[in-house]
């Protein structure tokens, strides 16, 4: 008995002792070697990742308990993250939703107009539909979406009227206001920022500049909640 007290004592000293370890960058170059010990309140590795056009940002952290797991599809990018929970587990490259489509489609915007459709993958099971506001401009944002994503991006600033449903094509129909250099500025895991330069086509500066926005801040909100 006092054998197994003895070793109940050691474990439990140990692990109460024991943070998380994670990678942690924000690089596009998809180099992400640094490690970072994560406080005790962070329980969770992000492994995200979001592509505009032809570019592609990797994002690595700490995370809270509560992670959301999915992937958001706005025809003009694409943004998935998943989490883990063991030292440096978040070393993979996040699986590409556009492997396995599931059939459903959604609206989505390219620039002028909101009558284009995207097809919907893996677990993106819902349509969104959202307003993101940027420099006192408004720009509509609809594409695929995963639920867990879905329920994150309510409570983003600057994201309003912000709604998911179920049904094929079921996020409507609308006419949006109008290559341009976009510059946005992305928390890291270190609670800082870095600066992030995207190359966006004619006609869909306001689109990417949404999409980057919604990106960031789903980040931030991951990763300060």
């Amino acid at each position: 008995m006092d054998l197994q007290i003895s070793i109940f004592l050691l474990f439990f000293l140990f692990t109460a002792g024991h943070s998380l370890s994670c990678y942690e960058c924000l690089s596009l170059t998809g180099s992400c070697t640094q490690t970072s010990q994560c406080p005790t309140e962070l329980t969770n590795c992000l492994n995200a990742e979001f592509n505009v056009y032809s570019t592609a940002v990797k994002i690595r952290s700490c995370a809270p308990s509560v992670c959301p797991i999915g992937s958001i599809n706005l025809g003009t990018g694409r943004h998935s993250s998943l989490c883990c929970n063991t030292d440096l587990c978040n070393d993979q490259k996040p699986p590409d939703p556009a492997n396995a489509p599931n059939g459903k489609k959604c609206y989505s915007c390219d620039g002028n107009t909101c009558s284009t459709t995207v097809k919907c993958s893996e677990t993106e099971d819902h349509c969104f539909n959202a307003t993101a506001t940027i420099g006192g401009k408004s720009q509509v944002l609809k594409g695929c979406v995963s639920k867990s994503l879905c329920d994150a991006t309510k409570l983003i600033p600057g994201v309003e009227s912000a709604s998911c449903c179920e049904g094929n094509l079921c996020n409507g129909v609308s006419v949006n206001q109008s290559g341009t250099q976009i510059i946005i500025q992305c928390p890291d895991g270190a609670q800082s920022v870095t600066q992030i330069n995207i190359q966006s086509p004619n006609g869909a500066q306001s689109v990417t500049q949404s999409f980057l926005f919604l990106c960031c801040s789903l980040l931030s909100f991951i990763l300060l909640h």
